[in-house]
């Protein structure tokens, strides 16, 4: 059997009050995307994902989109979100960012960005050489660092 990921009732509660809440950003961009307006394609607000709660999830492309304010621009917030991200990512799982007046300058250059997605192929997970996901970040870094140094020689 396999664990259920997707909206696990322990968020139940939480889910609920931050779509109660949304900010002005989120509120923005749920205007123009809910009820399938985008390419016809479904989002949910506020979807949790394994132990993370995604701002926006579309599960037929596997996308989650994310508005950051300022809490995401510090070493923490980047820290967290970088680690989200490879979990999401490790799931296939595709991961757009947008700061929050990016919705308020130029919604339509917000749109034209998810939809840009919409045709791409998730990302794959990655992998090392015998096969096994990266443990981190780090590692992918290192495998990159090797074969540019390799591709010198």
């Amino acid at each position: 059997m396999t664990e259920r990921i997707h909206n696990i009732n322990i968020f139940k509660e939480r889910r609920k009050e931050l779509r109660n809440s949304l900010t002005p950003a989120e509120a923005k961009l749920w205007s123009l995307i809910k009820n399938s307006r985008l390419k016809n394609k479904k989002f949910r607000r506020q979807h949790s994902v394994g132990p993370y709660i995604l701002d926006f999830y579309c599960p037929s492309e596997k996308l989650c989109i994310e508005m950051d304010g300022a809490g995401h621009f510090t070493d923490g917030g980047y820290e967290y979100d970088t680690e989200r991200t490879e979990y999401l990512r490790n799931l296939n799982i595709k991961v757009i960012r947008f700061e929050n007046r990016e919705i308020f300058d130029n919604p339509e250059g917000v749109l034209e960005e998810i939809k840009k997605i919409f045709s791409n192929l998730p990302p794959l997970p990655l992998l090392n050489k015998g096969g096994e996901l990266y443990g981190s970040s780090t590692d992918f870094h290192e495998h990159e660092k090797a074969e540019s140094i390799s591709e010198t020689k």
